[in-house]
């Protein structure tokens, strides 16, 4: 009889391309009375199932993972965590999970068209769009404040040469990059090379920008690749590590790339962003107001994508698994 130390019941989807792995069972209680609490004590106590959970050989380096905890200001709570680093915000998995509670029953077209989500970064809206025959069809969030955090940083890269990039916050750190400062053309068939010469952009800006105030204690700003097919549309690369890009166009960069387009005045506020992936798979972005955001501007985005299920099941930790805590390849 086989024995195991470990079982974690899970629903996967993908949000244009990129995998949200909800965990539905066997994470021990979190301490805290916050969301962002409950995420660090996760982080202390048990960063070791993040690994099991989401790395080879139940994982790979691109999964992300929300873990629903409960929300003493929010109908729902949500830690994200993902195969490099904690997450405070993420887009794509906020329409990951509301595909998997509706696919769960958790939420219904009889209980309403929207709920909030706490989130270690803060409280967002989401709103549910469904069909007649009671499915859900797509999902709009209304994520945190976006803001400007430098402006036109400079960094020199080695094999590339000097790239400038705006990096905005939008529950996480983004560097926008025109993909044609680093000679790319953004397509399936250059993803390796994307990722090669983001990796390097990546390192420099963080570099660059460690003793930030603002910035530092925070992961490093990724580095979005945006490729403008028309002022109000662009493809969208997302790197996160030297073997991880986001399949998505990323929901929460979306909100990051709006927000600079707005503050630049390249985009009119009652206009709408459409952003896709490699792959032609797209958000839209519109601004919802503008804030304050901390003695800066802020701006509210909401951004409308479709999540899809692609399995269900229980992930097993065998006593015996030499690979217990597993492991990624580059």
């Amino acid at each position: 009889m086989t024995s195991f130390e470990g079982a974690y019941s899970y629903i996967d989807s993908h949000t244009a391309g990129h995998p949200t792995r909800v965990i539905l069972s066997g994470i021990p209680d979190l301490k805290g009375d916050t969301v962002k609490e409950k995420r660090m004590d996760f982080e202390r106590r048990f960063d070791h199932l993040r690994t099991t959970l989401l790395h080879e050989p139940r994982g790979h380096a691109a999964m992300v993972g929300l873990i629903p905890v409960p929300s003493k200001i929010a109908d729902f709570g949500a830690i994200f965590i993902s195969s490099y680093v904690y997450l405070g915000m993420c887009g794509h998995g906020t329409i990951g999970y509301a595909k998997t509670l509706a696919h769960t029953g958790a939420i219904c077209r009889e209980m309403g068209d929207q709920f909030t989500l706490e989130t270690p970064a803060g409280v967002v809206t989401v709103h549910l769009h469904w069909r007649d025959d009671g499915s859900l069809e797509n999902v709009s969030l209304r994520n945190v404040p976006a803001f400007m955090g430098v402006q036109g940083l400079t960094v020199d890269v080695p094999g590339v040469g000097e790239i400038t990039s705006d990096i905005l916050y939008s529950g996480m750190w983004y560097a926008m990059v025109d993909a044609r400062q680093a000679g790319l053309s953004l397509g399936p068939d250059h993803a390796s090379k994307a990722l090669d010469i983001g990796w390097r952009i990546k390192t420099a800006i963080a570099a660059a920008t460690k003793d930030n105030p603002l910035i530092a204690g925070d992961p490093a700003p990724s580095v979005l690749f945006y490729e403008e097919h028309a002022h109000d549309r662009a493809r969208h690369f997302l790197v996160l590590a030297p073997n991880k890009f986001d399949r998505s166009p990323c929901g929460t960069g979306t909100c990051a790339r709006l927000a600079q387009l707005l503050i630049r005045g390249q985009l009119k506020p009652d206009e709408t962003y459409y952003a896709e992936n490699i792959f032609g798979v797209g958000f839209m972005a519109n601004l919802y107001a503008k804030t304050t955001q901390e003695g800066r501007d802020g701006y509210e985005v909401v951004i409308l994508g479709s999540a899809y299920i692609t399995s269900q099941g229980t992930l097993f930790l065998e006593k015996e698994d030499p690979l217990s805590r597993g492991f990624l390849s580059q």
